[in-house]
């Protein structure tokens, strides 16, 4: 059994040792050692703003420099030992690390600097890093969704309000609108990140840094735009992070109610889209199954992000000013959600992909009661207004089924004994492809709008890739 005596950090003022279950509630190393790299990117550049203030040497700095360097490499090639009984988080594990490697010059690299800026200044890091790849990801999952919306481009469905038939769309129009949906995500992850590339780091436990550093330096070594000018509000804010998990559960949402259209088209009863063998399951009972359990599953887990946002929101209300220990409930909230997201945006683009569109059954699902707006349309192009056309058009509906016929058979005397403004011509709007063609406004659902709609969307998607590169330029 080892004899070695646990060392806090912060143990010099207590005459017992920590109660050994306490320690394993209060520690969260199996939660932050994955920030070990943010943890040693931030103490390697505070290291360098304390030797410009003359409390490191060069030799120091270059020291401690070395010394991360092989813990770096340790925890690249799991061979980082945690030391559970000491090591409550990812900031002192590293600290303890380093002083075995270089002895007492790491017990100066804390020097002004507090777990509470250290702690948040790793989890904007991370974050940031984390943004960047999922901005990366998501736009790879517009233009999956774009291509597929120009490869299906002449396939006409019913389009639905109410989960009624409503007016005939073409697939592809369906399918952008949820690329609309992810373009306005991305829009907002982009505000996100600017609020999360502020640097705490410099604001020590509640009242500053007293040291005189450079912590314009430091934010322009760390990639940071700017620094926070409270250090009260810098070492308590997880705004950032509520913000995150807020626009985790927005975008699960929209993802959400994709899988529910492609769940329903999906079933026998509509038959319009099948899942590629890859992103099906059976059942173990009855052999004929084929499942959508991947659209099932991120149905499922937006409930599960929205309930992390909830509940790291109801944490933040229970909390007075400055830095409280129930923030450290951020990371298990924070990293969960992460990789919920960055795993659910690569399958669901593949299985996108893979897609089968059934051309035949979306065509058998258009019925002509569909274009009793068209009819409405057509008298209006006569020359009557809408809501008396409405009217007529709606006299006809209620002809047509009180017979048990389309609309498109209801008889022309018995069409103009309704209006007289009814014609032989009237015959030209049964036909689904031209009443899809006539919305080619921005924004409609014809050949020409959604032609506009991609190559808008595609143009946005150039500027926001060139500006992600900057931006990682930046960073690194």
């Amino acid at each position: 059994m080892s004899t070695r005596k646990c060392q806090k950090l912060w143990g010099g003022r207590f005459k017992q040792e920590i109660d050994p279950d306490f320690h394993d509630l209060n520690a969260s190393i199996e939660f932050d050692k994955r920030l070990y790299e943010e943890d040693i990117e931030g103490s390697i550049a505070y290291a360098n703003v304390l030797c410009k203030s003359g409390l490191l040497t060069e030799e120091e700095v270059q020291l401690i420099e070395n010394g991360f360097e092989k813990i770096l490499n340790e925890w690249r090639t799991n061979q980082f030992v945690i030391i559970h009984q000491e090591d409550e988080d990812i900031h002192s594990a590293n600290e303890r690390r380093l002083t075995e490697l270089i002895g007492d010059v790491a017990k100066k690299l804390h020097t002004g600097r507090s777990r509470n800026d250290q702690a948040i200044t790793d989890t904007r890091l991370y974050l940031r890093k984390s943004i960047d790849k999922l901005y990366l990801r998501i736009i790879n999952f517009i233009e999956t969704m774009i291509n597929r919306a120009e490869k299906d481009n002449d396939i006409i469905m019913p389009g639905y309000t109410h989960m009624q038939r409503a007016q005939p769309i073409k697939w592809s129009h369906w399918l952008l609108s949820y690329a609309w949906y992810a373009k306005a995500d991305l829009e907002r992850l982009q505000e996100i990140r600017k609020r999360v590339n502020i640097l705490p780091l410099g604001s020590g436990a509640i009242a500053g840094n007293p040291f005189k550093i450079d912590r314009q330096l430091l934010a322009t070594n760390l990639g940071f735009d700017d620094v926070t000018f409270n250090s009260m509000y810098a070492v308590s804010d997880r705004d950032f992070v509520a913000e995150f998990l807020f626009w985790s559960s927005l975008t699960m949402i929209h993802l959400s109610r994709l899988a529910e259209d492609l769940i329903i088209y999906n079933t026998n009863e509509f038959g319009f889209v099948q899942f590629s063998d890859e992103f099906s399951t059976g059942s173990s009972l009855m052999p004929q199954k084929r499942n959508p359990d991947l659209m099932e599953l991120i149905r499922g887990k937006s409930g599960t992000l929205l309930g992390k946002c909830t509940g790291f929101m109801t944490t933040l209300k229970g909390i007075p000013s400055t830095y409280n220990k129930d923030l450290q409930e951020d990371k298990e909230a924070l990293f969960s959600t992460i990789d919920t997201l960055n795993n659910i945006f690569l399958i669901v683009e593949k299985a996108l992909s893979s897609l089968t569109i059934n051309k035949k059954k979306c065509n058998d699902a258009l019925t002509t009661d569909m274009l009793a707006t068209d009819l409405a349309y057509y008298l209006v192009r006569k020359g009557l207004p809408f809501r008396e056309a409405h009217h007529l058009a709606g006299k006809v509906v209620n002809f047509a089924e009180s017979e048990g016929i389309p609309l498109c058979d209801v008889p022309l005397e018995k069409l103009q004994k309704i209006s007289h403004i009814f014609e032989k011509d009237v015959q030209c709007i049964w036909d689904f492809k031209r009443s899809v063609e006539q919305y080619d406004v921005i924004g409609g659902t014809s050949s020409l709008a959604l032609r506009q709609q991609i190559d808008s969307i595609r143009l946005w998607l150039k500027k926001s890739f060139v500006q992600s590169v900057e931006l990682h330029e930046d960073v690194d």
